[in-house]
């Protein structure tokens, strides 16, 4: 399963109570969330880290918001769990890859890069990076199962790296636009693929965000206070997808939308 990006403290507190109980549920052999926006709506703190591994995480992963809380920055060197993307700063700490053994010792690569299409920043290129990561850990040889993630703005982009992936990763998702997408699919050479896989937070909101402050700006052009997050009630949002053992192809795919204004049946 992956979850979209948990925003605030909402979120936090929504994944915490869920989680275990989907992954017992749902018999889940490995979950990876994206943490990027769950403190404060700006980045990931080491205790709130702690908080979602905690909670049923197998992997947290970050994106361009990945150094906002600076604590990150030492305690992503201590825990292997915490993922930043491939392609950020070289001189960054983290990494942008890892191989993690699921619940039934089968091995799993979680990999995340950003994308560069209406990016404030310049990355490098992701599709080199996630070329020379997929080359190196084969599906179906050296993992059993594979993740990659795509942090960007664009769906074009996003669907780009769908379609380079196709055939080497189990599952390419989409995130960071916290808006969730209705096109699940398996691809012609057996990925699954998801746009955007949404955020966990308050869709009574601007993207998580209290709307008092946003919708201000956009009427007027001008600020007034800090964005916030929304503190309502939460949808989980995200993905689960079956693997083959042997080649590590999707069988199958579907969204998840548990609780909130966009809940859904279970998977």
């Amino acid at each position: 399963m992956f979850l979209g990006d948990v925003v605030g403290r909402a979120g936090r507190r929504a994944v915490a109570e869920a989680l275990p109980r989907l992954r017992a549920d749902w018999r889940l052999d490995f979950v990876v969330v994206n943490g990027e926006n769950a403190t404060g709506g700006m980045g990931l703190s080491g205790d709130h880290a702690r908080l979602l591994l905690d909670a049923g995480a197998d992997c947290v992963t970050l994106g361009d918001h990945a150094f906002d809380q600076k604590d990150m920055l030492q305690f992503i060197e201590g825990e292997p769990r915490v993922l930043c993307p491939a392609n950020y700063a070289k001189a960054a700490p983290g990494r942008g890859h890892r191989v993690f053994s699921d619940a039934r010792g089968r091995r799993v690569l979680v990999a995340q890069a950003l994308g560069q299409v209406f990016m404030k920043r310049p990355f490098s290129d992701p599709f080199s990076a996630m070329d020379g990561v997929l080359r190196t850990h084969p599906l179906g040889g050296a993992v059993q199962a594979s993740i990659v993630e795509m942090h960007c703005e664009a769906t074009s982009e996003k669907m780009g790296m769908g379609h380079f992936c196709d055939g080497r990763a189990s599952l390419v998702v989409g995130t960071h636009t916290h808006v969730p997408t209705a096109d699940s699919q398996i691809l012609p050479g057996g990925t699954g693929y998801l746009t955007d896989a949404g955020m966990c937070g308050d869709y009574d909101s601007v993207i998580g965000m209290d709307k008092a402050e946003p919708l201000r700006r956009f009427v007027t052009g001008m600020g007034k206070a800090r964005f916030t997050p929304a503190m309502g009630e939460v949808t989980l949002s995200g993905v689960v997808v079956d693997t083959d053992d042997r080649t590590g192809r999707a069988t199958a795919i579907r969204m998840i939308r548990q609780g909130g204004r966009l809940e859904q049946a279970a998977p």
